[in-house]
């Protein structure tokens, strides 16, 4: 079977069998499109989700903290099942797999509006979670798997939009369901026409495989309970950590202490099992092992475009999702064009991958260098070229990574690889997230204590009607200037990774085989 690229070391896994090959054409293409909607269903079903959280509460009557959890229970579901559903797929067959989890995300869409209880509610939004976690990582499976050599980095420029293009389509989605359509209900059943489009296109488009489910003998149990426990543990523990006050609770601390220990139980067993969920020993390749790690700072630097300039309109002006919408779609949009532009640049001869990763990179961290110098001021057009460089920025360097990753893996590894890409992928968003929202509390406060040490020793006189109109200015320049902070970190955060690319293995960009000839 033909790779991408030569592999640095080749698979010394006799037990793996390789899937059956099939003609790439009209069909096969057809099913990969339904497996790529669910991808993206599932990234939308947990943003749009986040974003409407406030009419979701007020429609069912909920307040702050019972609000949290529906988000947290969702992610943390979401994040243990990312490192077994490749697996599941091979053992089920994708085919089956795929239908069957769609199928049921649908039907816990369509029920959860109608949750009789709050402890229904987050049960059902847990089980969503679990299924929408398993559909991500089959699409890159199926790209490394159906699609032929000469279009297979435009497969993988299908799966990059997972991380590009959802999360920032997802807030103008928001605004149309809870501002336009004022139906809080649609953020749930948004999933319908785009799970019946994936149910069809995967039956019609994607052969069917044998079951195998004597594979089940010879899993490791082991690992999956302690990975599962430890990813829901450590999930839970930073999504809730802020709300908390993260080690001064009992709970954080047990979360997070046990989550670790679990997980280190999880890399043990998963380390000598012949038969793993995660391969750990394919870390030993420079380009997945240094790779990788270049990717989660590099998940973690894309918040930058749709965190942050969210953050700072809805604080500072009040937006509601309908007003920030131009922002999202200013990244989302050009990704449909972007992100094939990426996969075609690689397959140019005179294209270096890790010159392209690093350019994306360097975009992000000059978009974040212009977005430092916000102020309360800002609002959508002043964000435009900022967007815009991210936009660019995004695609290049998410493709170009997967590119240079996966170019050291053989087809029949790829389940072990899509685990392992998608847990970090999930993961790095988390922690991603949890961090800037620390840091956006730990810099505002402080930055509000400069300015109010500041008026004292000015001693300045103000009316007490004065004094709640100073405070309010006070606290939205704090927050604006805690914005400008993280633009800084995370931009310099970018530009300390573009170096590490060149320390990747360089890969030639693919040798399309003459026409007629057989195509790994």
């Amino acid at each position: 079977m033909t790779a991408l690229a030569p592999i640095e070391h080749p698979p010394a896994t006799a037990h793996l069998a390789a899937a059956a090959q099939h003609p790439f054409g009209l069909r096969l293409f057809v099913g990969v499109l339904g497996v790529l909607v669910a991808a993206i269903m599932s990234g939308l079903n947990n943003r749009v989700g986040g974003l409407a959280l406030p009419d979701i509460k007020g429609g069912f009557g909920y307040g702050l903290d019972d609000g949290k959890w529906i988000g947290t229970v969702y992610t943390a579901a979401e994040l243990a099942a990312m490192p077994i559903s490749a697996w599941f797929a091979s053992t089920f067959s994708l085919r089956r797999y795929h239908i069957g989890v769609v199928l049921g995300f649908a039907l816990l869409g369509l029920l959860m509006p109608f949750a009789p209880s709050y402890g229904a509610l987050l049960t059902m939004r847990a089980l969503q979670g679990l299924l929408g976690g398993a559909l991500i990582p089959v699409l890159m499976s199926a790209a490394l798997r159906f699609f032929p050599l000469s279009i297979r980095l435009y497969g993988l420029s299908l799966y990059s939009l997972t991380a590009t293009f959802a999360p920032n389509l997802a807030i103008w989605l928001a605004a149309v369901w809870t501002d336009r359509l004022f139906d809080w209900r649609l953020a749930y059943w948004q999933i319908m026409p785009f799970s019946a489009f994936a149910v069809w296109a995967v039956w019609w488009g994607i052969p069917q495989d044998p079951v195998r489910l004597e594979r089940f003998r010879e899993a490791d149990w082991p690992g999956l309970v302690t990975g599962s426990i430890a990813l829901v543990m450590i999930a839970i523990g930073l999504d809730q950590g802020e709300r908390l006050d993260w080690f001064h609770s009992a709970l954080i601390c047990w979360l997070l202490g046990g989550g670790i220990l679990a997980f280190i139980a999880f890399l043990i067993s998963e380390f000598h099992h012949h038969l793993p969920f995660v391969k750990l020993q394919l870390l030993e390749r420079r380009n997945l092992g240094l790779g990788l790690t270049i990717f989660v700072g590099l998940l973690i630097t894309l918040l930058s475009g749709s965190l942050l300039p969210s953050d700072q309109l809805a604080d500072i002006q009040g937006f509601r999702p309908l007003q920030i919408a131009p922002i999202g779609l200013l990244v989302s949009l050009p990704q449909i064009l972007l992100a094939p532009l990426a996969a075609w640049l690689l397959y140019q001869k005179c294209i270096d991958a890790r010159r392209l990763l690093a350019t994306g990179l360097l975009l992000i961290a000059i978009s974040c260098w212009i977005g430092s110098f916000v102020t309360s001021e800002w609002m959508v057009a002043e964000f435009v070229i900022v967007q815009i460089l991210q936009a660019f920025g995004q695609p290049f360097a998410v493709v170009s990574m997967l590119f240079l990753a996966t170019s050291v893996v053989a087809p029949m590894e790829g389940p072990f690889v899509s685990g392992l890409v998608n847990t970090l992928r999930a993961f790095s968003t988390l922690l991603g997230s949890t961090v800037l929202g620390h840091l956006l509390i730990v810099r505002s406060s402080s930055h509000e204590q400069t300015f109010v040490d500041r008026a004292g020793r000015s001693g300045m006189d103000l009316a007490p009607a004065d004094i709640a109109s100073v405070a309010e200015r006070i606290a939205h320049q704090a927050f604006t200037l805690s914005i400008a902070d993280c633009y800084r970190y995370l931009g310099l955060f970018a530009l300390l990774l573009a170096p590490l690319t060149f320390f990747l293995q360089y890969i030639p960009p693919p040798t399309i085989p003459p026409r007629g000839q057989t195509q790994g």
